[in-house]
């Protein structure tokens, strides 16, 4: 009986923590995925994606429970220059072709002094490797419509050449016409799913 009771304590303890997680999908209308990388040592070009989507899963009060899995469509890139971008999508760069998309998915989230940090996997142009994604969470709040919405904010480096991105020139006197590091910049808003709809709203890879 004792046996008996302790599994059920077990069971509804677990019960009640996947209660606790709330699935907050990405709104790409109020969202940016964007980067920049310096253009012969003088300037920093700027794009971003435009077509993504991705699931949040936020414990306000366990955050380690929480999780997050983006999926970006690679031919999406968009740096305001048709030419350029086209650039981007050969295979001098990302092969969006062969690749069509870049994945990211959270292994663990962990809070610390310095803050919240999301560790996880990154793959691009078929290479998958292990990043770390320092960030902060603004909100939840309620909107107008009677919806639950969040932010995140994100800023990181990551070195193109470890996905086998490593295209450039060097100037006669020195340096990259492409810089390797690339400034990553996340600015995400994402909406509480409905409970019928956070299976259905999973990102698809």
């Amino acid at each position: 009986m004792k046996s008996f009771l302790i599994s059920s304590v077990l069971m509804l303890g677990s019960i009640a923590h996947l209660f606790a997680a709330d699935q907050f999908n990405i709104d790409p209308a109020h969202s940016s995925i964007g980067f920049g990388v310096k253009h012969m040592l003088v300037s920093t070009v700027k794009g971003s994606f435009t077509e993504y989507q991705g699931a949040i899963v936020y414990d306000a009060k366990e955050v380690a429970n929480s999780s997050v899995e983006v999926v970006i469509k690679t031919a999406s890139i968009d740096t305001a220059n048709a030419k350029r971008d086209d650039h981007l999508r050969n295979d001098d760069f990302f092969s969006a072709a062969k690749y069509p998309e870049i994945t990211f998915k959270s292994t663990k989230i962990r809070k610390s002094k310095e803050g919240l940090f999301a560790d996880g996997t990154l793959t691009m142009r078929g290479k998958a490797k292990r990043i770390t994604i320092p960030f902060k969470i603004l909100g939840p709040i309620q909107d107008p419509w009677g919806n639950t919405r969040m932010g995140i904010e994100a800023n990181l480096s990551i070195d193109r050449r470890d996905w086998g991105i490593s295209w450039s020139k060097t100037l006669d006197q020195g340096g990259l016409v492409v810089a390797n590091n690339v400034a990553i910049d996340l600015a995400i808003e994402a909406i509480k799913a409905k409970p019928e709809a956070e299976q259905s709203k999973r990102p698809k890879s």
